[in-house]
């Protein structure tokens, strides 16, 4: 067999798209012209839902051991803690991952990579994609080598290729945005004096922004803020955000300055080749969204390129990923732009809030269980979903495109199921005979779970029919369990067939 799909990247998003389509039986190749996995930390955070991915094919609760749980954030002023938000106290019925993790990327990559060699596919570097060229039967790449130059044909191509991806350009695709007037510093210091309570801790005020939390085990901490105009160093940042998180720092491991780009792709796809990541997609790092975003980027285009490969579904399932990827893309560019001219804009209401609003206010309305539940839901992106209407988080009910809710049981949990990566109906309560009759001679999974007080909350319908995807979304609903409705929107999707190959 040639090679089914080809991807340029070996970041978090191009290794989590190989473990995902290794796993669903793809034949791949994953290539990066750098000479091996990155040393820079650069992204540190692991949200609840790219946990809830990675547990799909079982590498949560290793990556949940190597990591730190941060499941607190606290808020800075004058050096006290003036407000302490505890994450697991909001989402522990919401995900079984109510926190985040701190794992840094370089680790991250590199346990991802060790996965993927188990697999038997190894990151080929060195490796630099110059020309790529759209065919009727998918994809010529040309691939620069340390053998010279070698054309790869394959069906597919995805360009996790980062913020300056040559995927990007080959395929003449726009990158509209802008970049930030404020220059942004990084750095891992050792703290030798550490008064700050565990967890992300973080201080803004009219002239000063940082966030300390801890990035390895060893009791490095990442410090994250906005340099002075005229700084260029540690010295110029250490005694102010000392002060502002009392904390004291010695050794200073890694430092770097850079600015902040907010831009998104035009298109996510040329015919048969794919933009995932920063490659589509880049802005502040307010919240840690990035990473996971693109991490959540490979797990749709997937499952979604192994049903077609697999001929399970046809050509038109792959136009749902730009129409999916790109709706949220633009949304978080816009929300992090926002909170990022909150957090630092020099405009007279800008500094106005948050001299005197922010704080009081902040520590009114996070006083409400709702509001905490919506900030763990945007945060973890849990509350990500593919409806065809707006944006809507902590629904009454569930819908078509939210993420199935975690529901929990004596025996274990509802997301136990979604370990196989194919379509499955789930039932809460009873299923008609017809069910069991038809998951027999269809041969699809179907899994029905006992009623449950947490079901009701968390927005099921008794004895209804949840049609759920391979990345754990529902696709359909029928509260009656009507399968000729459900074979209807099977076959407008183009899906002509539950099980994916494993």
């Amino acid at each position: 067999m040639g090679i089914q799909v080809l991807i340029v990247g070996a970041g978090p998003s191009g290794l989590a798209l190989a473990l995902f389509l290794k796993k669903q039986g793809i034949n791949l190749r994953i290539v990066d012209k750098n000479s091996g996995p990155g040393t820079a930390s650069r992204a540190i955070i692991i949200h609840a839902r790219t946990l809830e991915f990675y547990r799909q094919i079982g590498l949560a609760d290793e990556i949940v051991r190597k990591g730190i749980k941060v499941d607190c954030a606290n808020l800075y002023k004058d050096g006290n803690v003036i407000i302490s938000l505890k994450l697991g106290d909001i989402g522990a019925d919401l995900s079984p991952y109510p926190f985040l993790l701190s794992f840094p990327q370089d680790d991250h990559e590199q346990y991802l990579t060790q996965q993927l060699a188990a697999l038997g596919v190894h990151v080929e570097w060195d490796t630099e994609l110059v020309k790529v060229k759209n065919t009727d039967e998918g994809v010529d790449a040309s691939l620069k080598t340390v053998n010279g130059i070698e054309i790869c044909q394959c069906r597919y191509l995805c360009g996790c290729d980062g913020a300056h991806s040559i995927v990007r350009q080959q395929l003449g695709i726009d990158f509209p945005g802008g970049t930030y007037d404020e220059k942004f510093y990084v750095a891992d210091v050792d703290v030798v004096q550490k008064e700050t309570k565990q967890g992300v801790n973080l201080c803004f005020d009219n002239n000063n922004f940082c966030v300390l939390m801890p990035v390895r085990q060893s009791g490095t901490h990442r410090l994250i803020g906005i340099m002075l105009p005229d700084g260029n160093s540690f010295d110029d940042v250490k005694m102010s955000s000392e002060a502002h998180l009392n904390v004291k720092m010695r050794t200073v491991n890694w430092f770097s300055i850079y600015r902040v780009h907010h831009r998104v792709a035009n298109s996510f796809r040329v015919k048969s080749a794919f933009l995932l990541g920063d490659a589509g997609h880049i802005h502040s790092p307010t919240g840690g969204q990035g990473m996971n975003t693109g991490i959540g980027d490979a797990v749709n285009l997937a499952w979604k390129l192994a049903a077609v490969l697999h001929k399970k579904a046809s050509e038109k399932l792959l136009d749902t990923y730009e129409l999916e990827r790109i709706k949220f893309a633009r949304k978080l560019v816009k929300t992090t732009d926002r909170l990022f001219q909150f957090m630092t804009g020099k405009s007279f209401f800008n500094q106005f809030c948050r001299r005197f609003l922010f704080v009081p206010l902040f520590s009114v309305v996070t006083r409400f269980q709702r509001v905490r539940q919506v900030a763990f839901y945007t945060v973890s992106q849990i509350g990500l979903n593919y409806r065809h209407k707006k944006f809507l988080i902590c629904e009454k009910s569930v819908q078509e495109g939210d993420r199935l809710p975690w529901v929990t049981f004596k025996d274990g949990d509802n997301f136990l199921s979604l370990q196989n990566l194919n379509w499955q109906l789930h039932i809460y309560g009873l299923a008609q005979d017809q069910l069991y009759d038809i998951s027999t001679s269809r041969g699809f999974v179907l899994n029905v779970f006992p009623w449950n007080e947490q079901a009701q909350k968390r927005g099921l319908k008794k004895d209804t029919l949840y049609l759920i995807r391979p990345d754990g979304y529902v696709a359909f609903i029928s509260r009656d369990q009507d399968i000729k409705n459900l074979d209807f929107y099977l076959n407008k999707e183009g899906i002509k067939t539950f099980i994916a190959k494993a």
